[in-house]
């Protein structure tokens, strides 16, 4: 395979993971969805951020839970988690794809969308 085809085929698996990880979110009815495309920074710590939030701490640990669940039932991936006992913000890192869910108040300080305004932003529907 050349390296053309075998960059598709990534962007390909990162697009149905990060397509997973949305519905996992919107399963548990995470709040104010947005996916951050940071290719285009080299900088970035990653691909793509998806960052979402809970109503309570409780919402967010099921959240981060349904994505975990999800993605390595589904795809078979396997992420490193951190934030999963305090449940203000919980991270899922997928590498290419890092997960974070927050409580409404953590996701303001942090403000992580004004840190990379850089970049491209796509917000889905609160179902």
């Amino acid at each position: 395979m050349n390296n053309t085809n075998h960059a598709v085929q990534e962007s390909q698996e990162t697009g149905a993971l990060n397509e997973l990880i949305i519905d996992s979110i919107q399963d548990i009815k995470g709040k104010n969805i947005v996916k951050i495309d940071l290719r285009s920074l080299p900088e970035a710590p990653a691909d793509f951020f998806i960052i979402c939030e809970g109503e309570s701490t409780t919402q967010v640990g099921a959240i981060a839970g349904n994505v975990y669940k999800r993605v390595k039932d589904e795809m078979g991936y396997i992420p490193h988690r951190e934030g999963q006992d305090a449940a203000n913000w919980v991270l899922v890192d997928y590498f290419d794809t890092i997960v974070h869910v927050f409580y409404p108040e953590t996701r303001a300080l942090y403000d992580l969308e004004d840190l990379w305004s850089d970049a491209q932003f796509t917000e889905f529907q609160n179902l």
